[in-house]
């Protein structure tokens, strides 16, 4: 467990720019900075980022937080391991008792994966440069192509052992957990239920996520069972913490330059990475031959809209090319493609170039992928058939462009190349535009359909399971309202005991403790937008003292804050929250008033308790930053007010709930006169209070 002066000190160190960055290309706009959202499918940057906060937010999906929150959505992480991850990207030290045995068995599958991965991944490393094997096979390998040091330990290169069982006996004799090692898909079992390296005698190229976590490998067979042999790599299959739809190889060694310089190459191999890298070009990451994906366009979009498709030259690199287009396009990616000479793929050609020799190249033959497709489908083509299918197949593609000017240009562009009226390619894209929209719309009906199927089977075996609990009959006009008191315990409701007081300080409520009478303490119902409001004032505002000289049972006189009051006020009703957070952060908010330089918001923020932090910063987080001079100074008399007012709403929401649950209840006894009468006498008690705070607050 890390302990919450620890945990202060790692977020005040975590800088939010710093983080974000790691995962999103940020550009400044004003004081803060901007990209695209990594938690929906982000055209536009919506995604901003305050320094001077140390939060992120985004206005569409209105995901957001600190770096802790930021991490923790991102990387599927817990929370202390987010933590750690700060910790050790700040230089922070953690002091933690070595994992025993038993304690590894109870880690986290996820992480538990992470562990073995990463683990290995320096097993295959030592055994390349220390091994005799290693040396004599993998490392032998890694230098005819050319590969020098600081390239080898840059992409975690390595080598497996040709003995099968060497890894999997290594990884017991360290006290790894052997089932990580199966469900990752480094090791499967034998026909005697042994574990075996799946990729001995291989070398390795560790698959390494946009956060450092090696989720993957791909294994190269190396000497004489290369001849004849057609699938030379071997790649780990699908696992809870890696999908080969999602990733791409060299996203984390290259996801600073392909900010930096605000594109990036795509090739198809490993090798081809590695080589580009070497020669200095690190702006690129490869699929490694899987058609690309929706998933894997997303996480390039973060970083940036320009791609360059790099291939070489013959059938099966224009096929590539080819292949990704209209998908790219689709997602509001600027597609050039580049296509190397006969004979070169990026391996190949980066280890015979500079890296401005290449940079050159690709500035003097990067075509845009209306010229691509044009020379590629056209050329040569004299058939009217087989040049309508392809006239069509690029109006296609220029249909799959999102932003309408930039399509009105590319479909000028290709009247003026394919010599064919403007007017007819236009009607011709607009027929594509249509057929889109009306095939995602039936995906979304059938996704729809399916779901709804899903959720009539769920509750017809709801409705054939027996329940122990007879049904409550629910009136059609308050379908699902419960009674206040459902969302609080029994014993939120209790009266104080004879003699007992609620407070040793006499202060009056702004409502006059006007709830007060049969039924005993009140719990503050559902009404959690106002709660929320209430909450926000006591983070904010909480140490700021507003009342003074205020009389005690014992003849002194003290002076007390935002927070007291509240608590005070509330408890004069025996008001309670109906989210236990509220509570705990009034409790606390009370109980550290005291100490001197105490401020709420600040305390809030960097709670040690992951939700109470995330909630503080979410109901103080401003949509706008306003500078000094807009900024509102509060003094104690106008806070004073907003804090009558906010307690009176909540008052006012109670009884709103209550007279909803007295409808209800009406409804549901009609039959019983004597249970009737009373429910009318006690709505019509309730709408005279009602009417008396509405007047307080100036609602009437």
């Amino acid at each position: 467990m890390i302990d919450r002066l620890t945990i202060e000190r790692i977020k005040e160190a975590a800088d939010i720019v710093d983080v974000v960055s790691e995962f999103v290309s940020l550009k400044r706009s004003g004081s803060n900075y901007k990209g695209l959202c990594p938690f929906h499918n982000d055209r536009t940057p919506s995604f901003y980022v305050s320094p001077t906060r140390g939060t992120c937010h985004c206005f569409t999906c209105g995901e957001g937080g600190d770096s802790v929150g930021f991490l923790m959505k991102h990387e599927q992480l817990t929370y202390p391991e987010a933590l750690r991850w700060l910790a050790n990207r700040y230089g922070i030290e953690i002091e933690e008792k070595q994992l025993t045995d038993e304690q590894r068995k109870q880690q986290t599958e996820r992480e538990g994966m992470f562990i073995a991965n990463n683990w290995a991944a320096d097993y295959y490393t030592d055994i390349l440069h220390n091994d005799v094997d290693g040396r004599a096979v993998g490392m032998q390998y890694f230098r005819q192509r050319g590969f020098r040091d600081d390239i080898i330990n840059k992409f975690r290169l390595g080598f497996s052992p040709a003995d099968r069982y060497a890894m999997p006996r290594k990884a017991k004799e360290k006290g790894y957990n052997l089932s990580f090692l199966e469900q990752t898909g480094l090791c499967y079992k034998d026909n005697k239920g042994e574990l075996v390296d799946r990729f001995s005698g291989r070398a390795m190229f560790p698959w390494i996520s946009v956060s450092g976590n090696v989720v993957a490998f791909g294994g190269r067979v190396l000497d004489q069972r290369t001849k004849g042999v057609n699938q030379k790599y071997v790649n780990s299959p699908d696992s809870p913490i890696y999908h080969k739809d999602h990733e791409l190889y060299g996203i984390y060694q290259a996801k600073k330059a392909i900010g930096k310089e605000d594109f990036v190459f795509m090739v198809e191999g490993y090798t081809d990475v590695i080589s580009m890298h070497q020669c200095g070009i690190e702006n690129v990451v490869a699929n490694s031959g899987t058609a690309l994906s929706v998933h894997q366009i997303h996480l390039l979009h973060r970083f940036t809209s320009n791609i360059v498709l790099l291939y070489d030259g013959d059938d099966a690199g224009i096929h590539a090319a080819l292949r990704g287009t209209d998908m790219l396009l689709a997602e509001g990616m600027n597609v050039k493609v580049l296509l190397l000479p006969d004979g070169d793929d990026p391996d190949s050609f980066a280890r015979k170039h500079t890296a401005d020799d290449f940079r050159k190249y690709v500035e003097e033959h990067q075509t845009d992928f209306i010229e691509f497709k044009t020379r590629v489908l056209l050329q040569g083509v004299t058939d009217p058939i087989k040049r309508s299918e392809a006239i069509n197949s690029i109006v296609k593609s220029v249909s799959m462009i999102t932003d309408p000017i930039v399509r009105a240009t590319y479909i000028k562009d290709c009247s003026s190349r394919l010599g064919i009226n403007e007017q007819t390619l236009l009607v011709t894209m607009n027929n594509f535009i249509r057929a889109y929209r009306d095939e995602k719309r039936k995906e979304e009906e059938r996704n729809n359909r399916a779901l709804q199927r899903g959720v009539q089977s769920q509750t017809a075996q709801q409705q054939l399971t027996p329940t122990t609990q007879s049904p409550t009959p629910q009136n059609d006009s308050y379908d699902d309202v419960p009674p206040p008191e459902a969302f609080l315990p029994p014993e939120a409701f209790s009266q104080p005991a004879e003699g007992e007081t609620q407070s040793s300080v006499a202060v009056q409520s702004p409502s006059g403790s006007l709830l007060t009478g049969e039924g005993g303490g009140r719990g503050l119902g559902s009404a959690f937008s106002v709660q929320d409001l209430l909450i926000q004032f006591i983070i904010k505002y909480g140490e700021q003292v507003i009342l003074e000289n205020v009389a005690t049972d014992d003849g002194n006189t003290v002076s007390l804050n935002v927070a007291q009051v509240a608590q005070i006020d509330l408890g004069n009703d025996n008001l309670t929250f109906s989210n236990p957070l509220h509570t705990q952060i009034l409790e606390e908010a009370v109980a550290h008033s005291g100490e001197e330089g105490f401020k709420t918001e600040r305390y809030f923020r960097l709670h040690a308790d992951y939700e109470i932090s995330q909630l503080a910063i979410k109901l103080t987080e401003e949509p706008v930053q306003l500078t000094k001079t807009y900024q509102m100074k509060f003094e104690p008399e106008r806070l004073k007010g907003q804090l009558e007012h906010l307690l009176l709403d909540v008052r006012f929401e109670f009884v709103e709930n209550k007279l909803t649950y007295i409808r209800q209840e009406m409804g549901l006894c009609s039959g019983d006169a004597e249970k009737y009468m009373s429910l009318i006498g006690e709505m019509q008690r309730l709408q005279k209070l009602r009417m008396k705070i509405a007047k307080m607050l100036g609602r009437a």
